[in-house]
């Protein structure tokens, strides 16, 4: 497909990086593209069963209506994890705040955690388990970083941090400040792993832009005639460019408590980039936890770990740094998968609207090339804003499909004919044999067609139906939750791994290969990614036609290589490290 050209270069400053400007998309209806389009008669793969399930009592908030500053726009993490090790997954949904609420003026919006009901429901638990977090929230990342069995989970905030123990009794405790992970800043996502091999959980922080409530950019035209904080001729909030960047955080477990090591490990960012994504995943296959970072309007970071407590800095050099063309996009998601089964994980950065998303084919020895046109990921991308992503195999074909959720940060884009809109629909494209993309239709009044202005996206399968169901956390608005229905998928198996021996009790870090149906998967244990949020733990392979697996191989974290009998499958399975010293 050919790359849709801009109309004219945007020259404005101080605000997000763009391709240009280009011309609206609109639907039969003259509607925008981003909020129309919907196909009456299309097949449905998700269906809104956001009434139904209860969580939408609760309601995140960011700020005010307009979005005149930059610390409104971005919140809205979501995570999905097991927090009682019932088999079930749970929700957890950040929020916002005000700066009413940081003057201690107004009381501040409270995170929520909702309990599986195991039929369909969800139950809110936020005030047993102690984890309302009631300051500005952003990013969520789940581990079990003190190996008892028991998932914890981190909260990144404007302000400090925090890191919730989960007890064990559905109660959790507020333990940042105590192991030295609060990090007093503006933090938006983060990640656990493993990187320096010693079995237990690291964590891994990414900051963003270093703002002053009291000192707030407004938009401005300088002395030489040079425009800040505009959008389109039209002024909007300021920032990332043109404010200070906030430095990333690598925080060390050396039990009992952790240890900032950013800057001898390399990766404190010093250079002052404004991130938001980020996942630890062996890039390279040499056994060692790399790390991924998706920054706004600045280059991608890609470290290599060296093995000897330090990263190398492979950004530019990997060909993740930047686009194609060159050129540093204002990245917001990441989803890291091996969507062409050739055994090497891929990476897919969500940007902003006026730009297309960017896909990432990994080409072996830690080296990426850019095939968002050629696979089909361009032009359909480019009026939307991207934030959440996720490869998620929807019909259990055997290949990795995309999902991801939209919105804009700029409120004003309503107001003009610009093909854009504040509130979008999701995207959801189909692999077609590890080559190209399908943008599948959004059927009228099915999931795809919900429009809202999300943020964070998790993916797991919340009926342990064997089909992955999808959760949004949206802007100033109840939460979506959208469960897969998509007909004649085929058979699955998910797998719930416990590390022993050396490794974390999570597995988080295992790398696992399943063979069946004549195709080899991959698929990784990972932490964080998405936007500021996190997806289920357990891993999730559609087998197609196939009804058995004739291979499985796991590299655990610790190192440890072993093959494991699938007796059968449509089922979840849960699989012991060998040497199991903490089971």
């Amino acid at each position: 497909m050919a790359q849709q050209q801009p109309e004219k270069k945007d020259q404005s400053q101080g605000g997000a990086s763009t391709a240009g400007t280009f011309k609206p998309v609109k639907d039969a209806l003259s509607r925008p593209i981003t909020a129309g389009g919907f196909v009456a008669n299309a097949p449905v793969y998700f269906t809104d069963v956001t009434a139904r399930s209860g969580v939408q009592k609760f309601a995140h908030r960011s700020g005010a209506a307009d979005k005149r500053y930059i610390l409104e726009s971005p919140s809205g993490g979501v995570a999905l994890f097991d927090y009682d090790n019932d088999g079930w997954l749970d929700i957890y949904f950040v929020n916002g705040s005000t700066f009413e609420a940081l003057k201690g003026k107004e009381r501040p919006p409270r995170a929520a955690l909702f309990r599986n009901n195991k039929d369909g429901t969800f139950t809110d638990v936020t005030d047993k388990a102690g984890v309302a977090n009631e300051r500005w929230g952003f990013g969520v990342a789940v581990g079990d970083y003190d190996h008892d069995g028991w998932e914890d989970f981190y909260v990144t905030n404007f302000g400090q941090n925090r890191l919730y123990h989960n007890n064990g009794d559905g109660t959790f405790t507020d333990v940042a400040e105590k192991l030295g992970v609060a990090i007093d800043s503006w933090s938006t996502g983060a990640t656990f792993g493993d990187y320096d091999g010693d079995g237990d959980l690291d964590l891994f922080v990414v900051g963003y832009v270093a703002f002053d409530p009291a000192n707030r950019a407004e938009p401005r035209t300088t002395t030489d005639g040079q425009k800040y904080c505009y959008y389109r001729g039209q002024p909007v909030m300021c920032g990332p460019r043109g404010l200070a960047g906030a430095p990333d955080h690598l925080l060390r477990n050396d039990v009992g408590k952790f240890t900032d090591v950013s800057k001898p490990a390399g990766v404190a960012d010093e250079k002052g980039y404004y991130g938001f994504g980020a996942a630890f995943c062996d890039i390279d296959d040499d056994g060692k936890l790399d790390l991924i970072v998706a920054n706004d309007s600045t280059p991608n970071f890609l470290y290599l770990n060296k093995g000897n407590g330090a990263f190398e800095d492979v950004s530019f050099v990997s060909g993740f740094a930047l686009n194609e063309d060159g050129r540093e996009q204002a990245g917001m998601g990441l989803a890291v998968g091996d969507y062409d089964n050739d055994g090497r994980p891929d990476l897919y950065v969500t940007n902003f609207s006026d730009d297309s998303n960017t896909l990432y084919h990994n080409e072996g020895a830690a080296l990426f090339n850019d095939v968002t046109f050629a696979a089909g990921h361009g032009t359909p991308t480019i009026p939307f804003l991207g934030w959440g992503a996720g490869f998620l195999d929807f019909d259990n074909d055997g290949w990795k499909d995309v999902f991801i959720a939209n919105g804009h940060v700029y409120p004003q884009v309503d107001k003009y004919d610009w093909g854009t809109t504040w509130a979008q629909r999701p995207l959801l494209f189909k692999n077609k044999n590890g080559e190209t993309f399908e943008l599948l239709p959004a059927a009228t009044s099915s999931g795809l067609a919900v429009v809202k202005s999300a943020r964070g996206a998790a993916f797991g399968d919340l009926d342990n139906d064997g089909r992955v169901d999808v959760v949004l956390n949206n802007c100033d608005d109840a939460p979506t939750v959208l469960r897969n229905v998509t007909n004649g998928a085929g058979h699955w198996l998910s797998l719930k791994l416990i590390g022993g021996g050396k490794s974390p009790r999570d597995a988080i870090g295992a790398t696992v290969w399943l063979t069946a149906g004549g195709q080899r998967q991959r698929a990784d244990v990972i932490s964080g990614a998405s936007y500021c949020s996190q997806s289920d733990l357990r891993l999730h392979f559609g087998l197609g036609r196939a009804t058995k697996v004739d291979k499985l191989e796991i590299r655990w974290p610790s190192g440890v290589r072993a093959t494991v009998e699938v007796k059968a499958v449509d089922r979840v399975m849960t699989i012991r490290e060998p040497d199991g010293t903490r089971i």
